[in-house]
């Protein structure tokens, strides 16, 4: 088989494991698809990963249940070093003004890979918000949302957001989108970073 072939059916394969070791609660296991030093960047966090885990544990332990979905993958070689992007979709239940709500958000995960030892792994994770909507479970329930919150926060992710702030989060405003400045920079981010250059992204 094809060596690059190979290559990204490995790295496949770890985005796969991010979303099902994440979801279930596996951190031990959800440790190994990083390598050390990695960062990752949420819609509300930005740091190293060992922190972001730890966060996570802790909401996991309370009960919070965050659903992420793939789609398809695009998967950039050049060496040891890779871009992934995979289409998702992030699904959760949550208590929105005090209307039990699903808030879905698609957009895709644009992940740094490295290949070190053999062994492929994130060194960088950045999402990609492109489209979100919050809906009653209960479709007969009224929800009203504070207009002027929602609209401090870019279109694909404002629902989300919403949702975050209210719960105590705070929700960065710049988030890369389907348009606009924002993913610009991460696109020339993942090219640069596939040139040689540091995997890095603010």
């Amino acid at each position: 088989m094809d060596a690059d072939l190979i290559d990204k059916m490995l790295i496949r394969d770890q985005v796969q494991n991010w979303v099902v070791w994440r979801d279930s609660g596996q951190w031990e296991k959800f440790r190994t698809v990083w390598h050390d030093g990695a960062r990752m960047h949420s819609s509300w966090y930005r740091g190293p990963v060992a922190d972001f885990i730890a966060h996570a544990r802790k909401s996991f332990a309370r009960g919070a249940i965050g659903a992420h979905f793939l789609g398809g993958s695009s998967i950039e070689l050049n060496g040891t070093r890779a871009i992934a992007q995979t289409k998702k979709r992030i699904d959760s239940r949550q208590m929105v003004e005090g209307v039990a709500c699903d808030v879905v958000c698609l957009g895709r995960f644009y992940q740094f890979f490295e290949k070190r030892d053999g062994r492929w792994a994130i060194v960088l994770h950045q999402g990609i918000y492109e489209k979100d909507r919050a809906d009653p479970v209960d479709p007969t329930a009224t929800l009203t949302l504070d207009r002027g919150l929602l609209e401090q926060f870019p279109e694909g992710y404002r629902h989300m957001a919403y949702v975050q702030t209210k719960a105590g989060f705070n929700v960065f405003r710049d988030l890369p989108g389907l348009h606009g400045a924002a993913v610009e920079r991460l696109y020339a981010a993942g090219a640069k970073f596939l040139a040689g250059g540091p995997a890095e992204y603010e």
